[in-house]
């Protein structure tokens, strides 16, 4: 029996989370994208990382890729615990998820909820985030959690689950499953670089993840449309959350959520929308997404109308999709500065009665930006596989 079986959940219980200053309003940096420490300044920007092989050397026997540009699987033979013991393979890893996407480690039941969020800590700090940088704490989590042992809810961890009723997702029956594409936490002036999610509970079947490629999204566009895009920043949002507060009764988080930009319970920011992956160099299309509200450059029935085709460019990509079926204790790790993600709604409709649970970690990155020099997936892989003949 794993120790993950004995963890204890609080919903809606006020007393079982820890208290926390509030913040009333936007972050003071919401439209301010190229202030805050989080920014890193054009001179100081990072090289695309390289590789040590030395995860590939150990582990490549040991990996499935589940498509060409996007998605792989370890085995069970691989197990998270060991390789938190070594910087150089967490540091290959980062480097392996941004390039892949997302990767999946199968029936991680070994890794304690304590080592899942030092992985993704560290996966952040090692491929080069601003040290101040922690873990994000949503601002749903004073709706609740899993509990630590000091008795309240860790708000660090975002406890994903139909445990609150799932009268949130009740809300989204109406819409197909497309509509739920996002990357983590756009709404906040520093979003996320890896996400990790481990599901604990386990319906009989359905509630599969999807994750797509916002590299290859970026290069279905044509190169004016790209060109195009690049000029333009957007607005991110999530007012939805303020209205299932008050209809439980409880206030949104607003206190410091992972970095010091990250503050207030009006959650909006501005981003470009086209930005530069710092890992790998490479160009992603970030404009996706229920967090995404407009691009802001242009009138509101335009803004509509290229939220509108980048949808349907997405949703009708099955090219740039994968698909993952869950065991219980697989772990999911994806980089959202390039991959969007949506679960598979059949859950929604398979029984109101079902459990479906995850444990899932945010780290912060960076504050998003576009290095004009950056280049595309595609050319960057071609140059390595160039280099090696």
């Amino acid at each position: 029996m794993s120790a993950l079986d004995k963890l204890e959940f609080s919903v809606f219980n006020d007393n079982k989370f820890p208290k926390s200053k509030e913040i009333k309003g936007p972050s003071p940096y919401w439209d301010k994208k190229t202030e805050g420490p989080s920014y890193i300044k054009p001179e100081d920007r990072q090289k695309p990382l390289v590789s040590s092989g030395k995860l590939d050397k150990g582990y490549s026997t040991e990996e499935v890729e589940l498509t060409p540009l996007l998605g792989s699987t370890y085995n069970v033979n691989v197990r998270l615990v060991d390789l938190l013991k070594d910087d150089d393979l967490i540091r290959d890893l980062a480097i392996k998820i941004s390039q892949r996407g997302v990767v999946v480690f199968k029936k991680q039941d070994d890794l304690t909820v304590e080592q899942q969020k030092e992985l993704v800590q560290k996966l952040g700090i090692l491929s080069g985030k601003p040290k101040e940088n922690g873990l994000h704490i949503h601002p749903l989590a004073p709706s609740g959690g899993v509990v630590g042992e000091n008795g309240l809810v860790d708000p660090e961890i975002s406890f994903i689950s139909s445990r609150f009723g799932n009268e949130y997702a009740k809300e989204q029956r109406d819409y197909p499953t497309a509509y739920n594409w996002h990357s983590d936490i756009t709404f906040e002036p520093v979003p996320a670089d890896y996400s990790s999610l481990r599901l604990v509970e386990l319906p009989p079947t359905g509630g599969d993840t999807f994750w797509a490629n916002g590299y290859a999204l970026y290069e279905k566009l044509s190169p004016s449309l790209r060109a195009y895009f690049e000029t333009l920043t957007g607005t991110y949002s999530q007012p939805r959350f303020n209205e299932f507060g008050k209809k439980k009764n409880f206030e949104l988080y607003s206190d410091k959520r992972g970095a010091a930009e990250n503050v207030g319970d009006e959650l909006i920011s501005t981003h470009p929308v086209v930005r530069t992956n710092p890992v790998t160099g490479w160009k992603s299309l970030f404009a996706i997404g229920n967090h995404f509200t407009k691009f802001n450059e242009v009138t509101p029935l335009e803004s509509n109308l290229l939220k509108e085709y980048l949808w349907n460019t997405l949703a009708q990509s099955h090219d740039i999709q994968v698909r993952h079926k869950w065991d219980k204790y697989d772990i999911a790790i994806w980089d959202n500065r390039s991959t969007y993600h949506a679960i598979n709604k059949d859950v929604l409709f398979y029984d109101d009665d079902l459990v479906r649970s995850g444990i899932r970690t945010v780290g912060i990155a960076e504050r998003p930006y576009l290095d004009p020099n950056s280049t595309t997936q595609t050319e960057a892989l071609k140059e390595k596989k160039s280099e090696e003949k």
